[in-house]
């Protein structure tokens, strides 16, 4: 008996703001000092919840934040997540979850990102695409590794 679904399946059902979060702290100072290039920090987190036996919760935590010497910018934080179905074998499903619906639902976080920068009086910021298999292969291996 083979353990592969006969109907295998990964869907997005749907894909929805979590949290959101902008604060740009020293408005409108801080607009003078534009025309120097800031710092900007990017950290990005994927928490999968799972719902039922084959749905599941997949979020990106980004939280960016942006100083111009040594002064904040922004502080951006953005859970972005998507409700999806996964029915595939069991060694298949994390790496589903984890690599391929973050690389699904990422363009729509960035824009979200970038069009609420622009609304908030800041310059346009395009998130680079992210690498979410070598994010994963990051993740795995600092939980192999012993302390």
């Amino acid at each position: 008996m083979s353990n592969t679904p006969e109907n295998p399946e990964v869907s997005l059902n749907m894909q929805y703001i979590r949290d959101m979060s902008l604060e740009v702290p020293h408005a409108p100072e801080i607009f003078a000092k534009l025309s120097t290039q800031p710092k900007i920090n990017v950290d990005l987190n994927i928490d999968v919840n799972k719902l039922n036996e084959k749905n599941y919760e997949v979020t990106l935590n980004l939280r960016l934040n942006a100083d111009i010497d040594d002064e904040s910018l922004f502080i951006f934080e953005l859970a972005y997540a998507a409700a999806c179905t996964v029915k595939l074998p069991e060694e298949q499903i994390e790496p589903v979850l984890f690599i391929e619906i973050p690389k699904l639902i990422f363009p729509y976080a960035r824009q979200i990102i970038s069009s609420n920068l622009a609304n908030a009086g800041l310059p346009p910021l395009m998130l680079t695409p992210i690498d979410f298999a070598a994010v994963y292969k990051k993740k795995k291996e600092q939980i192999v590794k012993p302390n």
